[in-house]
């Protein structure tokens, strides 16, 4: 793979926005099947320039339109603001209070650095293999929420491009909810409160909620090799020190004693079960599996960005927009194969600008009919790298989108006809 210089970013940017960007499919998106007059054009995009130069309210009035911009431009970032009352580009002309953000998708974000008071791994804005899991747990655990408990069905995930998780819910119901709803599902969806200075940040009641219960089945399934092997969360008294701090003082003392006699994480995790059991609690502490559950939370559980969530007019990095840093695209991720995501095998944009050179060699002796439509050309351009099989992913979302459209319609034309 080639290697990413960002040096050379403006140089390749102009070549991916020129023939690898899927304005298209990206279109069809953010159009929602032009069922909502004037939706697209009333849609906020802001633009990140080079030497960090900020662009908001952009806004456009078809794909041709966002294309030429873009080409123009060629954004280091794009992000994607809410559909707004008017066009954004024209925000200043509206009087005062009148400009307002109506609509936009729910998303979430999911970033690498609020774990850092559990990885040991890597810390703030590196990552690695063994702390990759903290976001395939946070996927598994968010997406089965949205989908089961609120019966949302348009969920695209996209990677970052660096060190997180984003999420769009695209119903067109979820599209219309108000600021105070969407802070109800992100509360709803937090189970890990306080700042650095709180050292134990999860508490459970007697009654365990549903949503608890299944956050830690599916922890279960990945804390062992995670946090026992992988993060050694139990491997010298600095680290399991971390973690008497979220146990009953009354059993500290013992704990010491037996970790010094054990020989790695997976041991002590054990003795530590059998030691917080319910057995002799004569000071009524929470004890057994309350206690056990509330460190594997804390470790484990996805840490949202409540701010990014609830705000209606808050900006969010745009699917397939390149990380500056590590020339990473932003790709979707496909939910049947969350466990096998892997954030390093993602395509740089110099890798990708590299195989289309690479192609474009070999059919320069081929072709030699001229007339052959830029779009056409274009189509074909991305499928020849390995930005296709996740622009795939980015289709089959559209596909499932279009589907429920056309649903609802009909839905709508029978009800009139009984009528």
């Amino acid at each position: 793979m080639a290697t990413f210089d960002p040096a050379e970013l403006p140089e390749l940017l102009k070549l991916y926005y020129r023939r690898l960007f899927p304005y298209a499919q990206y279109y069809r998106w953010l159009n929602y099947g032009g069922v909502i007059k004037n939706y697209f054009q009333h849609r906020e995009f802001s633009f990140t320039l080079k030497d960090d130069i900020y662009i908001r309210y952009q806004s456009f009035n078809n794909q041709s339109d966002l294309e030429k911009e873009m080409q123009k431009m060629n954004p280091y970032k794009i992000d994607i603001g809410a559909v707004y009352s008017h066009r954004p580009n024209q925000h200043n002309t509206v009087k005062l209070g009148a400009f307002q953000a109506q609509e936009k998708e729910l998303v979430f974000d999911i970033d690498m650095t609020d774990y850092d008071d559990v990885r040991r791994c890597c810390s703030s804005a590196d990552i690695c293999s063994k702390c990759w899991t903290l976001m395939t747990m946070a996927i598994r655990i968010i997406d089965r929420a949205l989908k089961e408990d609120f019966g949302f069905k348009h969920r695209l995930w996209v990677y970052s491009g660096r060190r997180g998780v984003h999420c769009w819910v695209c119903d067109e119901s979820v599209r219309k909810l108000s600021s105070a709803v969407r802070s109800g599902i992100v509360e709803y969806l937090s189970l890990v409160k306080g700042g650095q200075d709180v050292k134990k940040k999860v508490h459970l009641s007697e009654k365990i909620h549903p949503f608890v219960s299944k956050s830690i089945n599916i922890i279960k399934k990945y804390f062992e090799e995670y946090a026992l092997v992988d993060q050694d969360i139990l491997e010298n008294k600095e680290s399991w020190d971390k973690i008497l701090a979220l146990v009953p003082e009354t059993i500290h003392e013992n704990l010491q004693q037996n970790f010094q006699k054990h020989h790695n994480s997976l041991q002590r995790w054990e003795y530590l079960k059998k030691a917080i059991s319910c057995q002799d609690n004569t000071k009524n502490d929470k004890c057994g599996p309350l206690l056990e559950w509330e460190i594997m939370l804390q470790y484990c559980f996805p840490r949202l960005d409540i701010n990014v969530s609830k705000g209606i007019n808050h900006l969010l990095k745009s699917p397939f927009s390149v990380h500056p840093k590590t020339g990473r695209i932003s790709v979707p991720i496909d939910l049947q194969k969350v466990d096998q995501f892997d954030p390093f095998t993602v395509p740089t944009i110099s890798s990708i600008c590299h195989e289309l050179d690479a192609i474009s060699i070999n059919d320069e002796g081929k072709e030699g009919n001229e007339a052959e439509s830029d779009i056409k050309h274009r189509t074909r351009d991305y499928k020849k790298t390995s930005l296709a099989p996740y622009i795939k992913v980015f289709e089959q979302f559209l596909e499932n989108l279009d589907k429920s459209r056309k649903g609802e319609l009909l839905k709508k034309s029978d009800l009139q006809k009984d009528f």
